[in-house]
C-alpha cells in the first residue's frame, strides 16, 4: 500500500533532493576515476559493473509492485547504477560503434552519419535497455527506473547534439585518449542555435516535474518526482558549464588527478584541436 498523508512536509522533498546531487556527483566522479586508470584494469571495472547491472535490474523488478518511500529510493539508485554499466562499457571503449576515424573529416551531411555511427552500438544499448525496463516493469505502480533512465536519454542526447552543434567548452578532460577522436565530431564555439531551445524545454520539464513533486500527497510520488526534478536540474546544470567560462571538469577535478599517471592526457593535443574545430564546419 502506498504511504498517504495530508500535506507533506519540506523534508520528504529535500532528503531526496541532497541524495541525488550526492549520487549524481559521487557517480560521475567515480567512473571518471575508474577511466582513468590504466586500460589494463578495464576488464575487472566491466565486470564489476556488469554484475552491478544484473543486480540493479533485477531490483528494478522486484520493486516494480512496491510504492513506497523506500521502493522509490532503491528504483531510482538502480536505474543510476543500470546508467553507470552503460557509461562504463561506453568509456572504456567496449561498445561505441562501427565507424572508424578518417584522416581528412568529412562535412555536411557525411560528416553527421559519420558521428552517427561512431557511437551507434552505444546509443543501441541504451535503447535496449530502456525498452527492457519498460517491458520487464509494464504498466506496474512504480516505475521510478524506467522514468530516470527516460530522462537521462532525453539530457545526454540533448547534451551530444549541442556538443555536435559546438559549444565552448566540449569536456576533452572526460574522455581517455582511446576515445579522443570524438573529438572530430564536436566543435568549439560560443552557442549554437540549438541550446537556448534546449534550456527552455529542459528548464520547463524540470519545472513540470517540481510542481509535480510539490503537490503530491503522496510520500512515494513525493519522493519519486523530487529526485527526478533534481535530477533533470542537474542536467540543466551540466548544459550550462558548456556554455560558461568555467572549466567543465570544476566540479570533477579529484577525481581526473589520475590520468597523467596513467598514460592518459588532460590536455588535447594539438592535431585533436584542430580536427574539433575543422570537424563541423557547415
Amino acid at each position: 500500500m502506498p504511504d498517504v498523508v495530508g500535506n507533506l512536509s519540506w523534508p520528504w522533498h529535500l532528503g531526496p533532493a541532497l541524495f541525488t546531487v550526492m549520487a549524481w556527483w559521487g557517480a560521475t566522479g567515480l567512473i571518471a576515476w575508474l577511466i582513468g586508470k590504466p586500460p589494463s584494469s578495464y576488464r575487472l571495472t566491466l565486470f564489476g559493473s556488469s554484475i552491478v547491472a544484473v543486480i540493479s535490474l533485477g531490483m528494478i523488478v522486484l520493486l516494480a509492485a512496491e510504492s513506497t518511500a523506500l521502493s522509490a529510493w532503491l528504483s531510482f539508485s538502480a536505474a543510476l547504477a543500470l546508467w553507470g554499466w552503460i557509461e562504463v562499457t561506453f568509456l572504456t571503449g567496449t561498445i561505441t560503434g562501427p565507424h572508424r576515424p578518417r584522416h581528412t573529416p568529412r562535412e555536411g551531411f557525411a560528416h553527421a552519419r559519420d558521428a552517427i555511427r561512431a557511437i551507434l552500438w552505444h546509443e543501441l544499448v541504451i535503447i535496449t535497455t530502456i525498452a527492457l525496463c519498460a517491458w520487464l516493469t509494464g504498466s506496474a505502480t512504480n516505475r521510478t527506473a524506467l522514468f530516470t533512465l527516460l530522462l537521462l536519454w532525453i539530457m545526454r542526447s540533448s547534451a551530444k547534439l549541442n556538443l555536435f552543434l559546438g559549444v565552448r567548452n566540449l569536456g576533452e578532460v572526460f574522455l581517455p585518449r582511446h576515445l579522443q577522436h570524438l573529438l572530430g565530431f564536436l566543435r568549439h564555439r560560443q552557442m549554437n542555435l540549438l541550446f537556448p531551445f534546449s534550456l527552455i524545454l529542459g528548464s520547463a520539464l524540470t519545472w513540470q516535474l517540481t510542481m509535480t513533486a510539490i503537490q503530491a500527497t503522496d510520500i512515494f510520488v513525493a519522493t519519486s518526482f523530487s529526485m527526478l526534478a533534481t535530477l533533470s536540474a542537474l542536467a540543466m546544470l551540466e548544459h550550462m558549464l558548456m556554455i560558461l567560462p568555467i572549466p567543465a571538469e570544476v566540479l570533477w577535478r579529484w577525481s581526473l588527478r589520475n590520468r597523467d599517471d596513467n598514460g592518459h592526457t588532460l590536455a588535447v593535443s594539438a592535431e585533436t584541436r584542430e580536427c574539433s574545430a575543422q570537424g563541423v564546419k557547415s
